[in-house]
Protein backbone atom coordinates (compact mmCIF):
# COMPACT_ATOMS: atom_id res chain seq x y z
CA UNK A 1 0.00 0.00 0.00
CA UNK A 2 1.46 3.02 -1.00
CA UNK A 3 2.10 5.49 2.12
CA UNK A 4 0.33 9.28 2.05
CA UNK A 5 -0.25 11.65 4.50
CA UNK A 6 -3.87 12.47 6.37
CA UNK A 7 -5.79 11.23 2.85
CA UNK A 8 -9.86 10.07 3.08
CA UNK A 9 -8.42 6.73 1.82
CA UNK A 10 -7.18 4.25 4.10
CA UNK A 11 -3.35 5.96 4.93
CA UNK A 12 -0.27 5.93 7.07
CA UNK A 13 1.83 8.76 7.57
CA UNK A 14 5.60 8.19 6.31
CA UNK A 15 8.43 10.12 8.01
CA UNK A 16 11.52 11.60 6.63
CA UNK A 17 14.90 9.60 7.18
CA UNK A 18 16.74 8.90 10.44
CA UNK A 19 18.85 11.93 11.56
CA UNK A 20 21.28 11.04 14.42
CA UNK A 21 19.50 7.98 14.89
CA UNK A 22 22.20 4.96 16.01
CA UNK A 23 21.75 1.62 17.78
CA UNK A 24 20.67 1.18 20.96
CA UNK A 25 23.26 0.50 24.21
CA UNK A 26 20.88 -1.36 25.52
CA UNK A 27 20.42 -5.34 24.98
CA UNK A 28 19.61 -7.29 21.94
CA UNK A 29 23.57 -7.60 20.65
CA UNK A 30 24.88 -10.98 20.44
CA UNK A 31 24.75 -14.66 18.96
CA UNK A 32 21.63 -14.92 16.94
CA UNK A 33 18.66 -17.32 18.70
CA UNK A 34 16.62 -19.60 16.28
CA UNK A 35 14.54 -21.31 19.21
CA UNK A 36 11.83 -19.88 21.22
CA UNK A 37 12.15 -16.43 22.12
CA UNK A 38 10.33 -15.48 25.41
CA UNK A 39 9.24 -11.46 24.92
CA UNK A 40 6.53 -9.97 26.80
CA UNK A 41 4.33 -7.14 26.42
CA UNK A 42 2.97 -4.83 29.17
CA UNK A 43 0.19 -2.55 28.53
CA UNK A 44 -1.99 -0.32 30.75
CA UNK A 45 -5.36 -1.81 30.94
CA UNK A 46 -7.60 -4.88 29.45
CA UNK A 47 -10.99 -3.00 29.70
CA UNK A 48 -10.07 -0.24 26.67
CA UNK A 49 -9.97 -0.40 22.87
CA UNK A 50 -6.88 1.54 22.62
CA UNK A 51 -4.73 -0.99 24.89
CA UNK A 52 -6.51 -3.82 23.60
CA UNK A 53 -5.31 -2.99 20.09
CA UNK A 54 -1.87 -3.04 21.11
CA UNK A 55 -1.89 -6.52 22.56
CA UNK A 56 -3.66 -7.68 19.28
CA UNK A 57 -0.75 -6.33 17.19
CA UNK A 58 1.91 -7.75 19.59
CA UNK A 59 0.15 -11.26 19.77
CA UNK A 60 0.35 -11.15 15.82
CA UNK A 61 3.85 -10.64 15.87
CA UNK A 62 4.63 -13.37 17.95
CA UNK A 63 2.30 -15.47 16.38
CA UNK A 64 3.81 -14.24 12.65
CA UNK A 65 7.43 -15.43 13.72
CA UNK A 66 6.27 -19.02 15.06
CA UNK A 67 8.67 -19.84 18.07
CA UNK A 68 7.65 -16.92 20.82
CA UNK A 69 5.86 -17.53 23.75
CA UNK A 70 3.96 -14.15 24.58
CA UNK A 71 3.52 -12.73 28.40
CA UNK A 72 1.04 -10.46 27.17
CA UNK A 73 -0.70 -8.85 30.53
CA UNK A 74 -2.01 -5.33 31.88
CA UNK A 75 -4.51 -4.48 35.09
CA UNK A 76 -8.20 -4.58 34.54
CA UNK A 77 -8.30 -0.68 34.66
CA UNK A 78 -5.83 1.59 34.65
CA UNK A 79 -3.62 1.00 37.52
CA UNK A 80 -0.14 2.51 37.05
CA UNK A 81 1.22 0.40 40.84
CA UNK A 82 0.03 -2.74 39.50
CA UNK A 83 1.23 -2.95 36.22
CA UNK A 84 4.62 -2.10 37.53
CA UNK A 85 4.47 -5.55 39.66
CA UNK A 86 3.27 -7.28 36.32
CA UNK A 87 6.42 -5.49 34.94
CA UNK A 88 8.46 -7.10 37.30
CA UNK A 89 7.32 -10.25 37.36
CA UNK A 90 8.12 -10.10 33.44
CA UNK A 91 11.36 -9.69 33.97
CA UNK A 92 11.60 -13.29 35.35
CA UNK A 93 10.00 -15.18 32.33
CA UNK A 94 10.43 -12.45 29.48
CA UNK A 95 14.16 -12.46 29.37
CA UNK A 96 14.51 -12.05 25.44
CA UNK A 97 12.45 -8.67 25.61
CA UNK A 98 9.62 -6.54 26.76
CA UNK A 99 7.67 -3.53 25.22
CA UNK A 100 5.91 -1.07 27.58
CA UNK A 101 3.01 0.21 27.24
CA UNK A 102 1.89 2.37 30.18
CA UNK A 103 -0.36 5.39 31.22
CA UNK A 104 2.14 6.43 34.15
CA UNK A 105 5.35 5.70 32.36
CA UNK A 106 6.83 7.84 35.35
CA UNK A 107 6.80 4.78 37.61
CA UNK A 108 8.73 2.87 35.61
CA UNK A 109 12.10 4.59 36.10
CA UNK A 110 13.39 1.89 38.25
CA UNK A 111 11.65 -1.12 36.67
CA UNK A 112 12.90 -0.27 33.08
CA UNK A 113 16.86 0.20 34.75
CA UNK A 114 16.71 -3.09 36.02
CA UNK A 115 15.28 -4.61 33.19
CA UNK A 116 18.70 -3.16 31.24
CA UNK A 117 20.98 -4.46 34.43
CA UNK A 118 19.45 -7.74 34.01
CA UNK A 119 19.95 -7.69 30.33
CA UNK A 120 16.55 -7.33 29.02
CA UNK A 121 16.11 -5.25 26.14
CA UNK A 122 12.86 -3.32 26.28
CA UNK A 123 10.94 -0.88 23.90
CA UNK A 124 8.46 1.59 25.42
CA UNK A 125 5.21 1.83 23.35
CA UNK A 126 2.24 4.55 22.37
CA UNK A 127 4.38 6.82 25.15
CA UNK A 128 8.21 7.44 25.43
CA UNK A 129 10.12 5.77 27.95
CA UNK A 130 11.14 8.61 31.03
CA UNK A 131 14.06 10.53 31.66
CA UNK A 132 16.78 8.22 33.41
CA UNK A 133 16.17 4.79 31.27
CA UNK A 134 18.28 2.78 28.63
CA UNK A 135 15.01 2.51 27.29
CA UNK A 136 15.99 4.31 23.59
CA UNK A 137 13.68 2.79 21.58
CA UNK A 138 9.85 4.46 21.33
CA UNK A 139 7.42 3.28 19.05
CA UNK A 140 4.08 5.54 18.89
CA UNK A 141 2.98 7.89 16.48
CA UNK A 142 2.56 11.45 16.24
CA UNK A 143 -0.10 12.74 18.73
CA UNK A 144 0.26 16.18 17.51
CA UNK A 145 -0.54 14.89 13.57
CA UNK A 146 -3.78 13.04 15.49
CA UNK A 147 -5.35 15.73 16.64
CA UNK A 148 -4.37 18.01 13.72
CA UNK A 149 -6.22 14.64 11.09
CA UNK A 150 -8.94 15.63 13.67
CA UNK A 151 -9.09 19.26 13.03
CA UNK A 152 -8.55 18.85 9.52
CA UNK A 153 -11.26 16.73 8.99
CA UNK A 154 -13.17 19.31 11.40
CA UNK A 155 -12.96 22.55 9.88
CA UNK A 156 -14.58 20.29 6.89
CA UNK A 157 -18.21 20.28 8.58
CA UNK A 158 -18.32 23.71 9.46
CA UNK A 159 -18.56 26.21 7.01
CA UNK A 160 -16.03 29.76 7.01
CA UNK A 161 -17.31 32.36 9.02
CA UNK A 162 -19.34 29.95 11.46
CA UNK A 163 -19.83 31.26 15.20
CA UNK A 164 -20.67 29.26 17.85
CA UNK A 165 -18.84 27.30 20.73
CA UNK A 166 -16.75 24.05 20.19
CA UNK A 167 -16.19 21.60 23.90
CA UNK A 168 -13.35 19.61 23.89
CA UNK A 169 -12.87 16.96 25.79
CA UNK A 170 -9.71 15.04 27.57
CA UNK A 171 -10.08 11.49 28.85
CA UNK A 172 -6.68 11.75 31.28
CA UNK A 173 -6.02 15.25 31.50
CA UNK A 174 -1.90 15.49 32.38
CA UNK A 175 -1.23 12.95 29.90
CA UNK A 176 1.06 14.23 27.51
CA UNK A 177 -0.18 11.94 24.31
CA UNK A 178 -3.36 13.00 24.71
CA UNK A 179 -2.23 16.61 25.49
CA UNK A 180 -0.80 16.67 22.16
CA UNK A 181 -3.70 15.77 20.19
CA UNK A 182 -5.86 18.78 21.79
CA UNK A 183 -2.92 21.06 20.80
CA UNK A 184 -2.66 19.68 17.52
CA UNK A 185 -6.77 19.82 17.11
CA UNK A 186 -7.40 23.29 18.29
CA UNK A 187 -4.24 25.14 16.20
CA UNK A 188 -6.46 23.86 13.35
CA UNK A 189 -9.71 25.54 14.80
CA UNK A 190 -8.33 28.24 15.68
CA UNK A 191 -6.05 29.34 12.56
CA UNK A 192 -8.74 28.14 10.03
CA UNK A 193 -12.66 28.90 11.91
CA UNK A 194 -11.26 31.76 14.12
CA UNK A 195 -15.26 33.25 14.78
CA UNK A 196 -15.40 29.89 16.76
CA UNK A 197 -14.93 29.46 20.76
CA UNK A 198 -13.43 26.74 22.20
CA UNK A 199 -14.16 25.89 25.33
CA UNK A 200 -12.15 23.42 27.77
CA UNK A 201 -10.45 21.08 27.81
CA UNK A 202 -12.83 19.42 30.13
CA UNK A 203 -11.85 15.89 32.47
CA UNK A 204 -13.79 13.05 30.28
CA UNK A 205 -13.17 10.34 32.20
CA UNK A 206 -11.20 7.51 30.38
CA UNK A 207 -13.24 4.12 31.95
CA UNK A 208 -16.40 3.29 29.74
CA UNK A 209 -19.28 4.09 33.00
CA UNK A 210 -17.36 7.40 33.86
CA UNK A 211 -16.63 8.82 30.22
CA UNK A 212 -20.55 8.57 29.25
CA UNK A 213 -21.55 10.26 32.50
CA UNK A 214 -18.69 12.69 32.23
CA UNK A 215 -19.58 13.80 28.73
CA UNK A 216 -23.78 13.41 29.48
CA UNK A 217 -22.87 16.64 32.38
CA UNK A 218 -20.24 18.28 30.02
CA UNK A 219 -23.55 18.09 27.19
CA UNK A 220 -25.96 19.64 29.64
CA UNK A 221 -23.41 22.35 30.87
CA UNK A 222 -23.07 23.28 27.18
CA UNK A 223 -26.64 23.41 25.89
CA UNK A 224 -25.34 25.71 22.61
CA UNK A 225 -22.09 24.08 21.98
CA UNK A 226 -22.42 23.09 18.23
CA UNK A 227 -19.73 20.23 18.67
CA UNK A 228 -17.81 18.49 20.97
CA UNK A 229 -14.89 16.67 20.04
CA UNK A 230 -12.81 13.78 22.16
CA UNK A 231 -9.10 12.76 22.09
CA UNK A 232 -9.67 9.27 23.88
CA UNK A 233 -10.87 5.50 23.05
CA UNK A 234 -14.17 5.83 24.68
CA UNK A 235 -15.23 9.48 23.67
CA UNK A 236 -16.55 8.26 19.78
CA UNK A 237 -18.70 5.84 22.08
CA UNK A 238 -20.55 8.11 24.44
CA UNK A 239 -20.52 10.99 22.35
CA UNK A 240 -22.66 9.33 19.51
CA UNK A 241 -24.68 7.60 22.69
CA UNK A 242 -25.88 10.63 24.27
CA UNK A 243 -26.78 11.76 20.70
CA UNK A 244 -29.78 9.13 20.66
CA UNK A 245 -30.40 9.14 24.24
CA UNK A 246 -30.85 13.09 24.21
CA UNK A 247 -32.16 13.47 20.83
CA UNK A 248 -29.96 16.60 20.49
CA UNK A 249 -28.01 16.91 17.06
CA UNK A 250 -24.60 18.43 17.52
CA UNK A 251 -20.69 17.30 15.30
CA UNK A 252 -19.07 14.81 17.09
CA UNK A 253 -15.51 13.27 16.37
CA UNK A 254 -12.75 11.73 18.62
CA UNK A 255 -9.73 9.39 18.58
CA UNK A 256 -9.58 5.68 18.45
CA UNK A 257 -11.24 3.20 16.32
CA UNK A 258 -13.58 1.43 19.20
CA UNK A 259 -16.41 -1.14 17.46
CA UNK A 260 -19.31 0.97 18.62
CA UNK A 261 -17.47 4.14 17.31
CA UNK A 262 -16.64 2.73 13.54
CA UNK A 263 -20.50 2.20 14.42
CA UNK A 264 -21.49 5.59 15.01
CA UNK A 265 -19.11 7.03 11.58
CA UNK A 266 -21.20 4.24 9.38
CA UNK A 267 -24.34 5.74 10.72
CA UNK A 268 -23.21 9.66 10.71
CA UNK A 269 -23.30 10.71 14.09
CA UNK A 270 -19.39 11.09 14.45
CA UNK A 271 -17.63 12.84 11.21
CA UNK A 272 -14.36 11.07 11.84
CA UNK A 273 -12.24 9.01 13.76
CA UNK A 274 -8.76 9.90 13.92
CA UNK A 275 -7.26 6.64 14.55
CA UNK A 276 -3.47 6.72 16.08
CA UNK A 277 -3.09 2.64 14.68
CA UNK A 278 -2.58 1.28 17.84
CA UNK A 279 -2.62 -2.54 16.39
CA UNK A 280 0.75 -1.59 14.21
CA UNK A 281 2.30 0.15 17.22
CA UNK A 282 1.89 -3.21 18.86
CA UNK A 283 2.98 -5.53 15.82
CA UNK A 284 5.88 -3.27 14.94
CA UNK A 285 7.58 -3.59 18.79
CA UNK A 286 7.08 -7.21 19.29
CA UNK A 287 8.94 -7.58 15.75
CA UNK A 288 11.53 -5.32 16.35
CA UNK A 289 12.75 -7.62 19.39
CA UNK A 290 12.23 -10.65 17.79
CA UNK A 291 14.41 -9.05 14.92
CA UNK A 292 16.94 -8.08 17.21
CA UNK A 293 17.22 -11.26 18.85
CA UNK A 294 16.86 -13.86 15.83
CA UNK A 295 19.56 -11.75 13.82
CA UNK A 296 22.06 -11.06 17.17
CA UNK A 297 21.60 -7.38 16.30
CA UNK A 298 21.21 -4.44 18.73
CA UNK A 299 18.00 -2.71 19.05
CA UNK A 300 17.46 0.50 16.90
CA UNK A 301 17.42 3.77 18.47
CA UNK A 302 14.92 6.46 18.14
CA UNK A 303 11.43 7.41 17.44
CA UNK A 304 9.29 4.72 15.01
CA UNK A 305 6.69 6.70 13.70
CA UNK A 306 4.22 4.05 12.27
CA UNK A 307 1.57 6.41 11.34
CA UNK A 308 -2.04 8.10 11.73
CA UNK A 309 -5.37 6.88 9.73
CA UNK A 310 -8.44 9.33 8.91
CA UNK A 311 -11.46 7.28 9.54
CA UNK A 312 -15.03 8.86 7.86
CA UNK A 313 -17.91 7.95 4.96
CA UNK A 314 -14.97 7.43 2.44
CA UNK A 315 -12.92 4.38 4.31
CA UNK A 316 -15.29 3.18 6.76
CA UNK A 317 -16.89 0.12 5.07
CA UNK A 318 -12.59 -0.91 4.45
CA UNK A 319 -11.89 0.03 8.35
CA UNK A 320 -15.02 -2.07 9.38
CA UNK A 321 -14.15 -5.15 7.65
CA UNK A 322 -10.02 -4.46 8.78
CA UNK A 323 -11.43 -4.92 12.84
CA UNK A 324 -13.66 -7.81 12.20
CA UNK A 325 -11.22 -10.27 13.72
CA UNK A 326 -7.66 -10.90 14.64
CA UNK A 327 -6.72 -12.64 11.27
CA UNK A 328 -8.69 -9.64 9.09
CA UNK A 329 -6.25 -7.69 10.86
CA UNK A 330 -2.97 -9.44 10.14
CA UNK A 331 -4.10 -9.68 6.42
CA UNK A 332 -5.03 -5.84 6.31
CA UNK A 333 -1.43 -5.02 7.84
CA UNK A 334 0.41 -8.05 6.15
CA UNK A 335 2.10 -5.64 3.37
CA UNK A 336 2.17 -2.16 5.80
CA UNK A 337 5.00 -4.21 8.34
CA UNK A 338 6.35 -5.80 5.98
CA UNK A 339 7.46 -2.70 4.06
CA UNK A 340 8.35 -1.09 7.45
CA UNK A 341 9.97 -3.34 9.03
CA UNK A 342 12.54 -3.49 5.47
CA UNK A 343 12.81 0.79 5.21
CA UNK A 344 13.65 1.58 9.32
CA UNK A 345 15.19 4.77 7.87
CA UNK A 346 12.21 5.93 6.58
CA UNK A 347 10.39 5.43 10.02
CA UNK A 348 12.58 6.58 12.62
CA UNK A 349 13.61 10.15 14.21
CA UNK A 350 15.65 11.13 17.44
CA UNK A 351 13.84 10.46 20.49
CA UNK A 352 13.49 14.42 20.89
CA UNK A 353 11.38 14.88 18.12
CA UNK A 354 8.77 12.49 19.11
CA UNK A 355 5.64 14.71 19.60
Amino acid sequence: MKIRSFTLATVLIGTVALAGCGSSDEGGSGEKKTGTLKLGFMYATTTQNPFQEMAYGAKAAAAADGKVTLNAAAPTGINGPQQVQLFRSALRNSTDGIALQSLAPDLFVRPLNQAADNDVPTVAVDAAAPPGTKTNLFVGNSNTEVGIALGKEFIKHVPPGTKGEVVIGNDIPGLRLLEQRIEGLTSVIKKERPELTIKGPFDAKSEPTDNFNAWNSIVKANPKAIAFLGVGGQDGVSLPLIQKQTGRKFLAGSCDIDPAALKAVKDGSLFALSSPEHWLKGYVAIELLAKSKREGKKLPEGWWNPGTLIINSQNIDAIMKRQTNEQTRTEFFKSIVAEQIANPNKYLKPLDQAN
